[in-house]
């Protein structure tokens, strides 16, 4: 079984810099400005709470595993 090598390069010019992605990364950015937390080097995000705008803080590494796709593909 061959596996297909990945375009990482082709995934992020797909997803990454479209506009939909764009303004989600720039609204989480503001939000993290607004609390203080963007660039203080604490090691914390705020991250969204359920479906709703309440945000709580979060470490970092934890809060960015939760914003995978849910379904994986297998390999």
């Amino acid at each position: 079984m061959k596996v297909k090598k990945r375009d990482y390069k082709k995934e992020y010019k797909k997803y990454g810099k479209g506009g939909k992605a764009k303004k989600y990364r720039a609204l989480l950015n503001r939000i993290n400005r607004r609390k203080g937390n963007y660039g203080n080097g604490d090691g914390l995000d705020e991250a969204h709470v359920g479906s709703s705008d309440k945000t709580k803080l979060q470490t970092q590494s934890k809060n960015r595993a939760n914003n995978r796709p849910r379904v994986r593909r297998s390999r």
